[in-house]
């Protein structure tokens, strides 16, 4: 099964989406809601691709555009490339700031909005940190109104009593506008209006890990532990297996 990307025919090989496809040749599709572990998600529209043949003719996302047979795509065509910038010129206004857009605006060759600022934040509203979470299980977060007011927030605006502290959010999101900090055997979620207690290594005393997501990891994900942080728990196993070695030279 062959599908053709600008001009030259690539085999499906298994791939689920032409942006998968892409990705495997090294052609650049610019991305900003995508992400391996999530499904497609069609939010940021910068991979936007224009079908020519074998599909429904047009521009659509290719992250969400299923890899088939006798495809034929343009991942950089004129009209590929003006929706692109257009969209670049918006995420300028909403995130100036973003180097992840910043970089994007670079390649696209955009130098400028264009468009009033539409505040501070530094949040593309990618939806990626509410994909995350709610893959995680804590549905901590999620987006609340619409159009200009859209934004990410914990339920009716009150700190996230669900959250975590897995921090999963600030690891996928773009711009690094999800922040969190530890201090002594707290940590707090910024974003999130969120203090947790950290637990601490059953073995040295220090904190390392937020103690929701310690009863979360016993429970729901059936792990079990004894509480080691990960240098005790190194130390703990080069040390089973010394004693093991030296107690097998023994016996030999």
């Amino acid at each position: 099964m062959m599908l053709t990307l600008n001009g030259k025919p690539f085999p499906i090989n298994g791939a689920a989406t032409v942006l998968e496809v892409a990705q495997r040749e090294g052609i650049w599709i610019p991305t900003l809601c995508h992400h391996p572990g999530l499904p497609p998600y069609g939010a940021c529209r910068l991979c936007i691709v224009e079908v020519k043949a074998g599909g429904r003719p047009g521009l659509t996302a290719s992250c969400t555009l299923p890899a088939a047979d006798g495809l034929v795509v343009e991942t950089d065509s004129p009209r590929v490339q003006e929706v692109r910038r257009m969209l670049v010129r918006l995420l300028l206004a909403l995130t100036p700031d973003a180097p992840v857009v910043q970089e994007l605006a670079g390649r696209l060759g955009v130098r400028e909005s264009g468009f009033r600022p539409a505040g501070e934040t530094g949040c593309t509203l990618c939806g990626l940190c509410v994909r995350t979470c709610e893959k995680i299980g804590a549905c901590a977060i999620g987006f609340a109104f619409r159009g200009a007011r859209r934004r990410v927030t914990p339920p009716f605006g009150r700190p996230a009593a669900e959250c975590l502290g897995c921090r999963a959010c600030a690891q996928v999101c773009p711009t690094g506008e999800v922040k969190f900090s530890e201090s002594g055997s707290r940590l707090f979620g910024e974003n999130w209006q969120v203090e947790l207690e950290m637990a601490g290594c059953a073995s040295c005393g220090k904190p390392f890990i937020p103690r929701p997501l310690f009863e979360h990891l016993k429970t729901a994900a059936g792990l079990e532990g004894e509480g080691l942080c990960p240098t005790c728990r190194q130390k703990k196993i080069s040390t089973t297996l010394a004693d093991t070695f030296l107690l097998r030279k023994q016996v030999r």
